[in-house]
């Protein structure tokens, strides 16, 4: 069986996508590189090509080929779901977020090749390549919609289009909604010590 079609018959069968059954769908696909070497393409311009592998009403898996940038922090929205590293290594950096506020860094992970970690619904984070070949696999649940794109210099959000992926976009078409955000305050700061 091709991997397109491996792909159809593991995900069509999830009714349900609690964390525990996408994760184990992601592994029950034992995607290789050879499985995804004629999906792969390289945009320099941005963090990551990504490439829809599958889409339903319930899930979508995508293929991510990174470059040397670094995505924006960013949510996924209503979903949730799994990273599965195929290839390289990912330096991954989640954030805090209080509503109208920067998001402030809170902790940074190396994920290795073979490696899954979990996406929670609204979490807050950014990957970039820590070495060369990064490639990544992420299933959610449901589809991503209405992604919130943090650009951390200008202090502001942007709620994104379906099109577009973990940056600031350029392209007026794909910005929903943006707006400023507040800095950290000092004293909300010191009180945490």
């Amino acid at each position: 069986m091709d991997y397109l079609h491996r792909i159809q018959h593991v995900l069509k069968q999830l009714k349900s996508s609690t964390p525990e059954e996408l994760r184990g769908a992601l592994i029950s696909l034992n995607t290789t590189m050879k499985d995804l070497k004629p999906f792969l393409k390289i945009d320099s311009h941005k963090p990551y090509y990504r490439k829809l592998l599958f889409q339903n009403d319930e899930v979508e898996l995508l293929l991510m080929n990174w470059s040397d940038l670094s995505c924006a922090p960013h949510d996924h929205g209503h979903s949730s779901g799994w990273i599965q590293v195929i290839s390289g290594s990912t330096l991954n950096t989640v954030y805090r977020v209080d509503k109208g506020e920067l998001p402030e860094a809170y902790f940074s992970r190396v994920e290795q090749k073979g490696s899954f970690f979990f996406a929670p619904r609204y979490g807050v984070h950014k990957m970039r390549a820590k070495e060369q070949e990064l490639v990544t696999l992420h299933l959610y649940s449901p589809p991503i919609k209405e992604m919130i794109v943090y650009d951390l210099e200008a202090c502001a959000a942007c709620k994104v289009s379906d099109q577009c992926g973990a940056w600031w976009p350029e392209d007026q078409r794909e910005k929903v909604k943006e707006w400023k955000l507040r800095e950290q305050r000092v004293e909300k700061t010191n009180k945490l010590k």
